[in-house]
């Protein structure tokens, strides 16, 4: 069980990077364009030696508006629009998979939203069949969606479970009904264990459960029982995302009354009661806010160190080309990221015009690619080997890194970092702070060019 240091998270927590990709989102331009993407593909490919594929489609449309929602979502009950979408997503599928060698296998694949089960289960057969004829996929490729079980009937299980998918991720966020009504999401806790136990009986391999602490009228107690209530459902994996009330960017979070927010000392009490009861009942904890099973994949890719990080937050699947498809997806490869332009009509006008949609993006230099490398095994592995480093960038670490290494020194004597023999080992409470330790390596806000506004660090 972690021994929770509260004074230091308290110490250490500030704005900064999740780190789903590095550079990181801010960075991405607008001169990057549609051509430069495509050549990216180009250059990609390869011949017959180019990375296996990893497919996410962004399926935008939700039933109803989730106060506490920060993803990229349009609220509508009007399924000819939902229609439409679903009509060009295949356009971007057509376009983008002509430019893709043939021989090139998927092995990851995930919907995610908005909510991807706003579709009905026609809707999803349809697009996994259409997916399905136009990529070849790894006998044992991991397909994931994200599901809202509000409006879920176990056809629409079985649909996905029919087109190959064998993971599922469903929000739950709180057990409590003055929460949920504080947040506009009414899901009383018979649906959440009716839908778990419908994935359970349709054979799929994984599911995981979404928490959130520092929601409206949340208190230790209160959200002890939801962790203990999760914890006996029992899924093989537990995200506890903290809850960021930044209303300047996502206008809806208005409608959440900033006085109803626990006091932020209260919200870390939240926080270590959580983990300790996670870690207790034997999840082990993968790092930020990620829980699994000691059997689950994601745990022993930790153990082997195999885990990865990208958009979707961490992964087992490293090493892959991501190509994204829907609006404000996003892709990578090779040197780049590319992200699609973020309004329907804007999507359709480029598809009708045989482009593809990217709205912006980012070309790496050398000193991005090594640092990438750097901050991914920081935060994958929670170690780094630094002759590793030297011999596969030709550098000596402690040159290239003076700063970082000195900006470390702080945390080695709070006992969050090791740095002993050239190697850097983070510690069980470093993990916690694990997006402090990876800033310390990052070249923006080294060179004070990091103009981005993020969520807190815990």
């Amino acid at each position: 069980m972690f021994n929770i240091d509260l004074e230091m998270i308290k110490k250490y927590d500030r704005p900064g990077p999740r780190y789903t990709s590095y550079p990181t989102a801010p960075q991405f331009n607008n001169s990057f364009t549609p051509e430069n993407f495509r050549d990216e593909i180009t250059r990609t490919n390869g011949n017959g030696s180019a990375p296996d594929l990893s497919l996410y489609y962004h399926l935008p449309f939700c039933d109803t508006l989730c106060y506490f929602c920060g993803c990229n979502m349009i609220i509508t009950r009007n399924r000819d629009r939902i229609k439409e979408y679903l009509k060009y997503l295949k356009k971007e599928i057509d376009l983008q998979r002509s430019l893709i060698s043939g021989d090139r296998k998927a092995v990851q694949l995930h919907w995610g939203g908005g909510t991807p089960t706003h579709l009905n289960p026609d809707e999803i057969n349809e697009l996994v069949s259409y997916i399905n004829s136009k990529f070849t996929f790894d006998s044992d490729a991991e397909k994931g969606c994200e599901i809202d079980p509000r409006e879920l009937t176990r056809a629409h299980l079985e649909a996905l479970h029919n087109g190959g998918f064998n993971r599922i991720s469903m929000g739950v966020q709180d057990f409590n009904d003055k929460v949920q009504k504080a947040v506009n999401r009414i899901q009383p806790e018979e649906m959440t264990i009716q839908v778990v136990d419908w994935v359970k009986e349709i054979g799929f391999n994984s599911i995981n459960l979404d928490l959130m602490y520092g929601l409206p009228f949340q208190s230790i107690d209160t959200f002890a029982r939801t962790v203990e209530e999760t914890i006996k459902i029992s899924p093989d994996r537990i995200a506890v995302f903290n809850y960021a009330h930044v209303p300047w960017m996502k206008k809806h979070m208005e409608l959440i009354n900033a006085e109803d927010l626990p006091k932020p000392e209260e919200k870390l009490e939240i926080l270590k009661m959580t983990i300790e009861k996670l870690t207790g009942a034997g999840y082990v904890f993968i790092g930020m806010d990620h829980f699994a099973k000691p059997t689950d994949e994601m745990a022993i890719a930790l153990r082997e160190k195999k885990l990865y990080r990208n958009f979707q937050g961490y992964s087992t699947h490293s090493g892959t080309d991501l190509y994204g498809f829907g609006i404000t997806s996003i892709s990578q490869l090779g040197s780049v990221y590319a992200q699609n332009v973020k309004k329907e009509k804007e999507y359709f006008e480029m598809l009708d015009s045989g482009r593809i949609p990217v709205e912006k993006g980012y070309h790496l230099s050398d000193d991005d690619h090594l640092r990438r490398f750097v901050i991914t095994k920081i935060m994958c592995d929670f170690e780094l080997d630094f002759q590793v480093v030297d011999n596969k960038f030709n550098i000596k670490f402690e040159d290239y890194f003076a700063y970082g290494i000195n900006a470390l020194k702080e945390m080695v004597n709070d006992g969050l970092v090791d740095i002993t023999a050239r190697k850097l080992t983070v510690t069980d409470m470093g993990r916690l702070l694990i997006r402090n330790v990876a800033m310390c390596f990052d070249g923006y806000i080294e060179r004070k060019e990091d103009t981005g506004k993020y969520s807190r660090t815990v």
